[in-house]
């Protein structure tokens, strides 16, 4: 029912950006392989992971506190590494010279055999259900259906995937004391347009809905089996002129370790972002 759909849809992006989709079209076996050979990645030695480095296109391996989230009030990076895979360029294509996009960095198909397969296929996967997501979003928005469609939109878009493991405290003895800027994510809102996030079912993401209340609530987001937890970017809000939210969220952990695989989904380079014009009105002109 698309019209029920836009309506809870819509709700959630005025109130939270932050939603669940299920029956998404993704099998359970194969998340559960993709995460099978996420988790056989971040178990090989660490002279191993930093072979694949993160590069200037920002395509490899994040080491454990390579990322500061949340600066202000982080005393030490977020206790999480991570993979990222984005759209295969070939480096002699002229358009590898364009921001994220280039060649990926694939780990030798001696360590992992089917690991690059496995990875290609998830993000072409995820790429069609965030491309579903985004025609609902649309119609929530009073546009067309297919307005994300469009090869200067989603068409050619920028999706990257980022595989992440937060470590455990049984390695590091760390658990996450917010009061102590002791994170496994600083608090954060994505950049981009939506992301498609898939966990494991340890809890640990906190979503903040008024960054500015004194103090700060933060409430869990509980995992569901098999759906996403999908969230709106900032420019999401910037393009419907503020009307849906992109929502801080951050990462608490009790100890346990946790997987997750996060999926980014921008427009292509040649989007040109500005006031949607159905989010626009006298006494909303664009901002």
């Amino acid at each position: 029912d698309i019209q029920r759909s836009v309506a809870l849809l819509k709700q959630a992006c005025l109130d939270s950006g932050f939603f669940y989709v299920l029956d998404h079209g993704i099998s359970q076996e194969f998340m559960d392989e993709v995460f099978a050979e996420s988790k056989k990645f971040f178990e090989l030695p660490n002279s191993e992971k930093m072979k694949l480095l993160r590069n200037e296109k920002n395509r490899g391996y994040t080491p454990m506190l390579d990322e500061i989230l949340d600066p202000e009030n982080q005393v030490n990076g977020d206790y999480k590494e991570g993979y990222y895979i984005g759209v295969e360029v070939p480096a002699d294509d002229p358009q590898s010279n364009r921001p994220f996009y280039g060649p990926n960095q694939w780990p030798s198909e001696e360590v992992l055999p089917k690991w690059r397969e496995v990875m290609e296929q998830y993000h072409r996967e995820a790429l069609r259900v965030a491309k579903s997501v985004a025609r609902i979003i649309a119609l929530a928005l009073n546009l067309d259906a297919d307005f994300f469609d469009r090869p200067e939109m989603l068409g050619d878009s920028i999706a990257t995937l980022r595989l992440l493991h937060y470590e455990g405290g049984q390695k590091t003895g760390q658990v996450s004391n917010p009061s102590k800027g002791v994170y496994g994510a600083g608090a954060h809102s994505d950049y981009g347009l939506i992301t498609l996030l898939a966990t494991d079912d340890v809890v640990g993401l906190q979503i903040c809905k008024d960054r500015n209340a004194q103090p700060q609530v933060w409430e869990y987001v509980a995992p569901v089996k098999g759906g996403f937890i999908v969230n709106l970017g900032d420019m999401l809000e910037r393009w419907s002129n503020s009307i849906f939210r992109s929502t801080l969220h951050r990462v608490v952990l009790d100890g346990q370790e946790r997987y997750s695989i996060a999926f980014f989904v921008e427009p292509s380079h040649d989007c040109i972002v500005e006031c949607l014009p159905t989010c626009k009105s006298e006494t909303n002109p664009p901002k």
